[in-house]
């Protein structure tokens, strides 16, 4: 009979806590449901902060491109990133039930969508993060820090303005044409990449830094008696002369 009582004991503790599992989830799901005036104030201040941050890093990432070809696709990525963020943080933040949810559907997604430009890898975590700050109700976490962000874009942008970078090929016939069209760079930043012979024809590839946008130097070499042609194409990387 003691252990009869024991056995029944433990099976009505066993389902006290399983009843108490339950319904503490149901009611923190059924409480979730409940939107109050304070919630809904809440969540529409939270989207619509979002939205206008988001429209902020797009026009911040217009600005600032310094690619060769503006993805627009790309840039409203930004903003739809910046909303889903904030929302699923909303969502999170106030039900147990999404939040688990939430983690296994997110850990069967995979991204293969390659980042071209670390700077593009940049302004993705930047939307990730103001949606995140912005539905934890860290509104002014989230201004300082763009802030600080565009003050560091802006700063490094100038700086790498302050000079441009060509590639220039060139096709010459004769020895001697060559060391002509170096001596024409005068006292330029250049480094040669390449040097290709195919028959009485010469093909140079140098990686030239100009610090205006001049390009006079052009005349000089084209100028030069046995130089066929000469091509200029900008470059976006960083000069290591």
């Amino acid at each position: 009979m003691v252990t009869y009582a024991a056995e029944a004991a433990e099976g009505e503790e066993g389902m006290n806590l399983q009843d108490y599992f339950k319904k503490s989830v149901w009611e923190s799901f059924v409480s979730s449901q409940a939107l109050t005036d304070d919630v809904v104030v809440q969540i529409v201040m939270a989207m619509t902060a979002s939205l206008i941050l988001g429209l902020f890093i797009y026009k911040i990432y217009q600005i600032y491109f310094g690619g060769v070809v503006f993805s627009r696709s790309f840039a409203t990525t930004l903003v739809g990133m910046t909303v889903l963020t904030c929302m699923l943080t909303l969502a999170i933040s106030t039900n147990i039930v999404i939040s688990l949810g939430m983690v296994g559907a997110l850990s069967i997604v995979r991204y293969r969508t390659a980042i071209k430009d670390p700077m593009d890898l940049l302004y993705l975590f930047w939307s990730i993060s103001v949606g995140i700050t912005l539905g934890a109700n860290m509104y002014l976490l989230a201004i300082a820090g763009s802030i600080l962000l565009v003050i560091l874009i802006h700063v490094l942008y100038h700086q790498q303005r302050s000079g441009m970078i060509y590639i220039m090929v060139v096709h010459y016939e004769g020895e001697l044409t060559g060391d002509e069209v170096l001596r024409s760079m005068k006292k330029m930043k250049y480094q040669m990449k390449s040097k290709t012979l195919r028959g009485d024809l010469t093909e140079m590839i140098l990686e030239v830094y100009c610090r205006t946008d001049s390009t006079v130097f052009l005349e000089n070499i084209k100028a030069i008696e046995q130089v066929k042609d000469v091509t200029l194409i900008q470059y976006n990387g960083e000069y290591h002369g």
